[in-house]
């Protein structure tokens, strides 16, 4: 095999490689916070959310700003926004700046529950990504 295509092999190898980690870290987030009624990308919403949210009051945010923050499209991002206000976990209101628009914020319930299970996804990613390696 030439040195270019020993090159690329080994790009290959390591995107399956990171790709690989990546599964395994979302199903063992997901078993990890299936118990409080959340899936990864639940939580990533409300870690989000949750990240600039000061003590009695919070941040809203556009939905096109949480979508660059979170790796789904824009149609899922909104479906799972209705699924967490369902449940109680975030509100949507009006844009004030663009009444198009529409931004997203923790409500109490969802900060609170943002707080319980924090330390179970953070112990996830300390256990599955602990030490830089992707094997």
């Amino acid at each position: 095999m030439a040195a270019g295509e020993q090159a690329e092999q080994g790009l290959v190898e390591r995107w399956r490689d990171i790709l690989a980690v990546h599964a395994r870290t979302l199903c063992e987030l997901d078993r990890a916070l299936h118990p409080h009624g959340l899936g990864a990308s639940d939580f990533e919403v409300l870690d989000v959310l949750a990240a600039d949210a000061s003590v009695g009051g919070g941040t809203a945010y556009r939905v096109q700003e949480i979508a660059e923050r979170v790796h789904l499209s824009q149609s899922a991002l909104s479906r799972l926004i209705g699924r967490l206000e369902k449940d109680g976990l975030v509100k949507r209101c009006v844009c004030p700046e663009d009444r198009r628009g529409v931004r997203v914020s923790l409500t109490e319930k969802g900060r609170a529950l943002h707080g319980e299970v924090l330390p179970l996804q953070r112990a996830v990613l300390s256990r599955m990504l602990a030490g830089g390696s992707l094997d």
